[in-house]
Parts: C-alpha cells; structure tokens; sequence
C-alpha cells in the first residue's frame, strides 16, 4: 500500500471513529432528554390537574368526579402524541382529539388504572403506535373515584430522535466521502516531492547521472527534503567527481614510473654496478611514486567535510614555527617577514602544510643564498599568510594555470606539479582563496588568504 493510501485511509479511520463516537454521544443524550422531557410532561400535567381540581372545588364541589375530569378535559387539549382521558367506574372519555393509538381500549391497561385510588401513579404500556408512558392522577369527589390519565407515545417521540441521527449519519457519511476525495488529492500534493525524490533516485541509480535536481518550492518539512536530497546529490557529485579524477590521475601519472620501473628491471644485468644504477633508479622513482599517491590522497580529501578541523591557532606560532621547519629544506636567506599575533579559526595542521609546500615551491626555483621570506597578517577581516622568494617570478599568464592538477613549475619541470592544487584545496576548505602576484623586490609572492579573525592574542 502507498503511504498516499495509508495517510488517507488512517485519515478516514479516524473521523470515521470521530464520527461515530458523536453519533453515539448524540443519540444517548437525545434519548436521555426525551426521557427527561416525557417524565417533566407527566408531572406538569399532574400538578394542571391539582389546580384545575383546587380551583374548582374552592367554593363549591362539583356534582361528581366524572363531571369534573370532563370539565378539565374540555379545557385541556394534548400535546402532540399526546392523549387524554378519564376513567369513572366502568365509563372511559377520551378527548378530542386525534391520537395515534386507542390505549383506553386496553382492558389490562384500564384494570391497572382503576386501581390507582389514593395516589399518582406512573408506568408503561403498549399499543399498536409502539410504547406508551402514561400517568395516571386519581381524584375523588365525594365517595366517587375518578382517575384522569395522560399517555404520551414515547415511541413516536423516539422515532423523531431516529430520523435526525439518521440525517446526521447520511450527513457525516457524505461529509467523510467529500473528505476522502479531498484528502487523496492533498496527499497527493503534500507527497508529489517525495514520489519525486523518489523517481528521481530511481533514474540516479539506473543511469549513474548525478546532475539531475529537484525543484524546491515552498518551506515546509517536504521542501526541506527536497532541499536535502539536492544538497545530497551535490555531495555525492563531487565526491564521484573526486573519485574519477583520483583514479584518472593515479592512472595517468602512475603509468610513467612503473614502464620505467619494469622496463630497468627487464634490462637490468648481471654487473654489480648496472645492478646498482637500476636500484637506485628503481628507489627514486618509488618514493616518487609514494609522493605522488599522498599528493593525490590529499587532493581527495579536499572535498570531504572533514578535511579540515577548525580550531583556535595563533598565527604567530604558525608563521614562526613553517620557517623553522623550512630551514632545513635547502640553503636560503630565510627571513620572516611579519607575523600577526592574533588568533585566528582554522585547521593549524593543513595550514602548515599550505606553508610548507609553498616553501618547498620556492626553494626549488632559488639558488643557494636566495631569499625565501613567510609572513602572516589581519588585514580587513581576512587573515593572510604569505611566501615570497627572490626568484624568476611568475608571469601572468601563467598565474592562474600554476594552481590546477600538473601544471608544473614557473621555469623546470621539477615536482609532481599537485603541491599548488593543495594550497588552493586548503584555502578554499577555509572559505579562502590562494593566489600569487609580484614579490617586493622581485620574485614570486604566493598569498593565502581566509575569513574568520577570533580575537587578539592575549
């Protein structure tokens, strides 16, 4: 069963049970009222007749008690299913007017009622109009006994009670069918997202085509789906996307030092030296290899959310702490140029790692003696961190080009052409930006800039 069934056939459940209980609650009040009513109507009528009877007999008694249950009947009319009539002996007078049923013709019924002589009496009967609740009041004129009875056809009124909680059941049914459309047409609103998500998922899984999105409108739980599921698909794009581009390039520049590798083996000789030569080529193109796998693992991660972990660093340290490591890269004028003493959140690690690499770029386009300067700084809200050197340069048409995948080097052709790759990834894990411009004095000036000043250093 689809959840657009199950919304709408709980939903149907429920108001159906609602309906139900109302009806019931409805019908058990209704009932109990009448009750109410008819029991209230037999005692009214009780205390009419004890005026009427007081009244009359006030200056002088009547001739009989059958002539004054006659006089009360000549001035009384019943209700509607109502009857009235009076019992003297073995005479019975009904009133005037119509009734449903003739109940003064029950024998059983006149007998119970002939035997009513000193105080009201209360009871049920039943005629052909259905059950009968009657009263009957006696009184006494002299030595004769009368007995005036009001009967009122409970049945009718009930059969009144009947046809409105049937009108009301017709009505809720109605009411719950309108309900049922209107419901399977909402649901089918409120879940056309999901069934989206839904086909959508179904043609990613068929077709392995990532770049499909859903329309998002609206803000509500659905929408927000939506919304995920997008934002799913996006991360699910770049990481295929990473995964391809590793696997590509793994395979691209892998190829080159393992012909070389196996091709030096295969003609390696029995010479002890030739044998040598081929080890050490075979070594050095191995840790190239490794270099290169981690350069690529890195570049890999760049993407993941958690390749960075943010976490107060002092940019002094930082700064201080990448050219004392870099010293012992080369023989250069290694300087620090200036450094922020300021807080700064970042990941400190792949920041010094952006640092180091940009250090390794530029001792291998200086020579001995050459200037390799780091600095750090909080200027607008950014922090920027910087490596310059007083080597050739960077021209400007290759300023852009230097930072994608292989592109090598400003001038040789030396290194596996990925470490400005990850200066950018790094920088732009920091909602950052790297870049490089002209050096003072001359040189290469790489710069690494980020968001997210925390405060002053104490």
């Amino acid at each position: 069963m689809s959840a657009r069934a199950r919304i709408v056939g709980w939903m149907l459940f429920l108001v159906a049970l609602a309906l139900s209980v109302s009806l019931s609650a409805t019908w058990s009040i209704l009932l109990s009222r009448l009750d109410s009513r008819v029991s209230a109507e037999l005692e009214n009528e009780t205390e009419k007749l004890r005026r009427f009877v007081a009244n009359e007999t006030k200056d002088s008694p009547p001739r009989s008690a059958a002539a004054l249950l006659d006089l009360f009947l000549s001035v009384n009319a019943p209700d509607r299913w109502e009857t009235y009539f009076r019992v003297v002996g073995d005479e019975v007078r009904i009133s005037g007017v119509d009734r449903l049923a003739p109940v003064e013709n029950d024998q059983a019924l006149l007998r119970r009622i002939r035997a009513v002589t000193q105080r009201p009496v209360a009871g049920w009967t039943d005629s052909a109009a259905g059950r009968v609740r009657y009263a009957a009041i006696p009184v006494q004129v002299g030595g004769e006994v009368g007995q005036f009875v009001v009967a009122v056809f409970y049945d009718a009124h009930r059969e009144e009670i009947v046809a409105s909680v049937q009108t009301l059941a017709i009505t809720g049914l109605a009411a719950l069918t309108l309900a049922g459309g209107a419901g399977w047409f909402v649901a089918g609103r409120v879940l056309a997202p999901i069934r989206l998500v839904r086909q959508t998922a179904e043609a990613i899984s068929d077709s392995s085509d990532l770049t499909r999105r859903l329309d998002v409108t609206g803000n509500d739980d659905v929408a927000a789906l939506a919304a995920t599921f997008n934002h799913m698909l996006d991360r699910l794009d770049h990481a295929f996307a990473a995964q391809r581009t590793f696997a590509d390039d793994a395979g691209h520049e892998l190829r080159t030092p393992i012909t070389v590798i196996r091709g030096h083996l295969e003609l390696m000789g029995d010479d002890p030296d030739d044998q040598r030569d081929t080890l050490a080529l075979v070594n050095d193109e191995l840790a190239r290899m490794n270099r290169l796998v981690d350069d690529l693992l890195t570049l890999a991660k760049a993407g993941q959310p958690n390749f960075v972990t943010l976490e107060p660093v002092e940019l002094a340290e930082l700064t201080v702490g990448a050219v004392a490591r870099a010293r012992a890269l080369a023989d250069r004028k290694w300087r620090v140029d200036e450094v922020a003493e300021q807080y700064a959140l970042a990941d400190q690690q792949r920041l010094t790692q952006a640092l180091m690499q940009l250090m390794a770029n530029a001792v291998r386009h200086t020579g001995d003696g050459d200037l390799v300067a780091a600095g750090s700084a909080v200027r607008d809200g950014q922090v920027v961190l910087w490596v310059r050197d007083s080597g050739p340069g960077v021209a400007p048409e290759d300023r852009e080009r230097i930072f994608q995948r292989f592109e090598r080097s400003r001038i040789a052709g030396e290194g596996s052409g990925l470490g400005l790759s990850i200066v950018r990834s790094i920088a732009e894990a920091h909602d950052g930006r790297a870049f490089v411009m002209d050096a003072p004095g001359g040189g290469a000036q790489f710069v690494l800039t980020f968001p997210f000043v925390l405060e002053e250093a104490a």
